[in-house]
């Protein structure tokens, strides 16, 4: 099953007249990292950036002016995500950007079964929250020390662990290891230890002098009274 981890960050908040401006992907394979990225920082025109969205993700109209506009990637980031799952945290936001941004080109909206949010996943596993990607990086001991900002291929690649996390992954492939290393175990418990000697050829002769066994003999002769002697005395 392939996957792309995605974020995307825009001028605003409002997807029917603000504008993507970055978008960052990470491509997963049954669920684990292939190493394959998308990262574009795209020029909305003539849309400004927000002075609150700028506070977010401090990314300036000025650096945005030579950048290519979304059509002219569109091609390329749609042949990223080509017949993969488009995993987003919060998806309803990063979805309404991106079919609005594809509805300008008159191209078709991306399928609402094609789309996981792990907001919702988190909420249905972690019902108290807290649930930002911040909160669930610290509920999952991922180090988020280096996010100073947003930024959109960052994000994404600290979400992608947070959804393997969220599936169980480190601790599923915990689980089984010590389920391995409990089996083989049991087994080396159950497996019987067997000395092989050589038979003697004859017997040792004994180390007790004769005067040892007739003493020997007269402690047992007393051991045995005494213990006669001491059973009818207890007996009523």
């Amino acid at each position: 099953m392939r996957e792309i981890v995605f974020d995307t960050e825009t001028t605003g908040l409002e997807n029917k007249s603000d504008r993507v401006i970055e978008i960052g992907g990470v491509e997963l394979f049954n669920h684990f990292p292939t190493g394959r990225t998308l990262h574009f920082y795209i020029n909305p025109g003539d849309k400004t950036v927000h002075p609150d969205a700028l506070a977010v993700h401090g990314i300036t109209d000025d650096f945005l002016k030579d950048k290519p506009r979304f059509d002219e990637v569109v091609d390329e980031i749609l042949a990223f995500f080509e017949g993969a799952k488009w995993v987003a945290h919060n998806a309803t936001f990063d979805m309404g950007f991106i079919n609005a941004e594809l509805a300008r080109l008159n191209r078709p909206p991306i399928a609402g079964d094609m789309v996981i949010d792990t907001l919702a996943l988190a909420r249905r596993k972690h019902p108290m929250g807290p649930n930002t990607l911040d909160a669930l990086c610290r509920r999952y001991g991922i180090d988020n020390s280096h996010r100073t900002k947003h930024g959109a291929l960052l994000d994404s690649e600290l979400l992608a662990e947070v959804y393997i996390e969220m599936l169980g992954g480190r601790q599923a492939t915990f689980g089984l290891e010590q389920g391995g290393n409990q089996q083989r175990r049991q087994n080396e418990e159950q497996q019987e230890v067997t000395i092989a000697l050589p038979p003697r050829p004859r017997a040792l002769p004994s180390r007790l002098s004769e005067d040892e066994k007739a003493r020997h003999a007269k402690l047992l002769q007393r051991l045995g009274a005494k213990a006669i002697w001491n059973t009818y005395c207890i007996i009523p």
